[in-house]
């Protein structure tokens, strides 16, 4: 018999039923993927040098998947009433729960963040034989696992990284003298006067635009032991500042480590929220034509609020439907150019469009290139574009090159000069060398009403966003 077939016949004698809403629990060792080895479930909750993943697979599956991290203050782990008492909770509502066992820091913050990477990884590789859709694979974390959920979505790279977040009054501050000092020592040790670690790892300073992932946050406001506002309400005010899709619930009273306990004064009105949320967090499609947006901060959205709903991608999602899984990969101030002062291929946002394998690349980058200290390089636009399309292509992606809209002032040493007489002849040069479609945004964009573009005449304001959004969205219907 071989190893596959050896797995799957211990997966069916391990796994026992949890409720009328679970068809199988059983419990896997991340130490040796390898082994895939199943631990018997007494033994699920043993010795903290091993991680284990102890799953939950719903009778009724969503395609929806959470993977929780229970608190504990990076010393020990609350694995029950922030762990496995969660499960028919969400099995109920047909998602699989899957609670990790991760491994104590002690010092080296790599030793948890490498088992929650680790669990992703696992449940993603599973997702089609767990019934589970890899692009609604959620993180939840308690407390300290709350931070660990917090640093999971603001570092991970995009294949580990979380698609929603769900944070119980959770350690977000690395500066102990505003946060729980405890986590801090465990998490840091003696690295925690390091100004540069506690910054990196303080989640709400690692917030990313369209990068980090939706959340909720949950805590009380008589919480003594990991205070709110420097921490839940910390992380809340970086998301909605960075445009992100965030919700912020404080309860008046509970304090400190009420998970799924019933003695919490508001556990039913939490138990609503949380419901309510997850029922309006849209999953896409698992077999959604997957489209990255890049581009600058026209792409990005800057200067339009809560861009990540009405910036053009968002818009262009709607325009195309579910269908279509659009993100955005804009990043302000960014250049085709390699030697520009921002090049966009030096970008995390650059590594995720690889990651996230798009099946069609919409391209709008030029405008910033466009500025005098800039285009001192531009002999090299051409190679420098060549190249992004190169790593597009060996993906099998699509690829659309936009001309940038016009420029209609002078503005940051952006000119509209140097976009048509330069910067657009090679675009078009490259798309017709590679066979790439031009979607030429300078022609097609229209601000004859004076109503589709910021006062800075270089951004598009919410209805100019919508303006190219159908534009991008025509040129790819027709292909």
């Amino acid at each position: 018999m071989n190893r596959i077939s050896t797995i799957c016949l211990g997966l069916l004698c391990f796994c026992c039923t949890l409720s009328a809403q679970t068809s199988r629990t059983f419990t896997l060792s991340l130490s040796d993927r390898s082994q895939l080895n199943i631990i018997p479930t007494s033994e699920k909750d043993g010795g903290l040098d091993v991680a284990m993943l102890t799953c939950y697979l719903p009778n009724v599956p969503s395609g929806r998947a959470i993977i929780d991290c229970p608190g504990g203050g990076y010393s020990h782990l609350a694995m029950n009433h922030e762990g496995h008492d969660w499960a028919s909770f969400f099995t109920a509502k047909g998602i699989a729960f899957f609670v990790l066992k991760y491994r104590m820091p002690n010092g080296d913050r790599n030793i948890p963040l490498g088992d929650a990477y680790e669990a992703f990884r696992l449940v993603r590789d599973s997702a089609s034989v767990w019934n589970i859709n890899p692009n609604d694979l959620g993180i939840m974390g308690f407390s300290a696992g709350g931070h660990l959920a917090s640093a999971v979505s603001t570092h991970a790279p995009f294949e580990v990284r979380p698609n929603f977040s769900i944070l119980f009054y959770p350690v977000i501050s690395m500066d102990e003298r505003v946060t729980h000092q405890g986590s801090v020592h465990g998490f840091l040790a003696d690295k925690r006067s390091d100004k540069s670690l506690v910054r990196e790892f303080s989640s709400d300073k690692a917030v990313r635009r369209h990068l980090t992932p939706p959340a909720i946050v949950l805590a009380s406001n008589d919480d003594g032991g990991v205070p709110p506002v420097t921490n839940g309400v910390a992380y809340y005010s970086a998301m909605r500042q960075a445009g992100n899709d965030c919700a912020l619930h404080i309860y008046p009273t509970g304090g400190h480590g009420w998970g799924f306990r019933s003695t919490f004064r508001h556990h039913q009105q939490m138990v609503n929220d949380l419901n309510s949320w997850l029922a309006n967090l849209k999953a896409p499609r698992a077999d959604a034509v997957r489209v990255a947006c890049i581009g600058n901060s026209i792409t990005d959205g800057s200067g339009i609020d809560m861009s990540d709903a009405e910036g053009y991608p968002a818009q262009l999602q709607r325009q195309l439907g579910d269908k279509y899984l659009v993100k955005n990969l804009g990043v302000g101030a960014r250049t085709m150019l390699n030697k520009g002062d921002f090049p966009y291929m030096n970008e995390m946002a650059w590594r995720d469009a690889l990651a996230f394998r798009p099946d069609i690349a919409v391209i709008k980058l030029g405008t910033n290139d466009s500025k005098p200290y800039n285009w001192e390089h531009g002999k090299e636009f051409q190679q420098d574009m060549q190249q992004m399309v190169d790593s597009l292509k060996a993906l099998g992606t699509k690829i659309y090159l936009c001309t940038p809209i016009p420029a209609y002032k002078v503005q940051w040493g952006i000119n509209d000069s140097t976009i048509t007489t330069a910067i657009i002849p090679i675009i078009e040069k490259v798309a017709k060398k590679n066979g790439c479609n031009v979607i030429d945004l300078h022609s097609l964009f229209n601000n004859d009403d004076k109503r589709q573009i910021l006062p800075d005449g270089i951004h598009p304001n919410r209805q100019g966003a919508g303006q190219m959004a159908r534009l991008i969205a025509d040129a790819i219907r027709e292909k």
